[in-house]
């Protein structure tokens, strides 16, 4: 039995590792501070379960805690990864990631429901229903003020292509996708939905969660807007 976990801990540790060098590797991306972070978070769910490693082999007793706090730092893990990402993602295609970020920042602290589209190559406008009209240069006040509660445009998604904001309130496809984990509210399933479909980055925040994530070639990770 102890062979057994003591060998899923190693195939862990190396998908975890390959995974992580797939993203370091990335081509123009030269975010050092936010690759430092992750991979000293990195190397400490190593060195855990390095000790969870011995403390098998010398049968110490129950582990449960080292297994949950590892569980833990490794979701953590993925939401630098998805971080790192995403701005990864953006670099080549606005330069108010900034502003996206900071944007995303706020709507989370507030529990603001928010659908975000970032335009990449492919056209998005035939795949979506269009909403009203912007055509501002994007900032973190402007984009925020869309998605209050209650107001005119909040409802639907932002479209933003380069450094600005082409509209709001626009519709986007939801996927057809069912997932028997959990259920997904209607700005997830618009973001995988669109992200199925087209190349274009859609960034969601819960209004439920506060929590935010991004789509993209139609799978959602979850981030930490930084």
């Amino acid at each position: 039995m102890f062979a057994r976990i003591k060998n899923g801990l190693r195939i862990k540790l190396r998908k975890k590792a390959k995974k992580v060098k797939r993203v370091l590797k990335q081509e123009d991306c030269n975010f050092t501070s936010l690759k430092t972070e992750l991979k000293a978070h990195l190397r400490s769910i190593a060195a855990l379960m390095d000790e969870t490693l011995e403390g098998l082999d010398q049968e110490k007793g129950c582990l449960l805690s080292e297994f949950e706090l590892l569980k833990e730092k490794c979701m953590e893990a993925e939401s630098l990864a998805a971080t790192f990402y995403l701005k990864c993602y953006l670099s080549s295609y606005t330069h108010k990631y900034e502003e996206i970020s900071l944007s995303v920042r706020n709507l989370t602290k507030r529990r603001y429901g928010a659908l975000i589209v970032i335009q990449r190559n492919d056209p998005i406008l035939p795949l979506i229903t269009p909403g009203v009209a912007i055509g501002a240069e994007l900032t973190h006040s402007l984009l925020e003020s869309i998605f209050v509660p209650g107001g005119p445009l909040h409802d639907g998604a932002v479209w933003i292509q380069q450094d600005r904001i082409v509209s709001a309130a626009n519709i986007l496809p939801l996927t057809g996708i069912v997932s028997p984990e959990k259920k997904l509210g209607t700005r997830h399933r618009a973001a995988i939905g669109l992200s199925e479909r087209c190349d274009a980055l859609v960034i969601v925040v819960s209004e439920e969660t506060g929590r935010s994530s991004f789509g993209v070639q139609g799978k959602l990770y979850p981030f930490a807007a930084q």
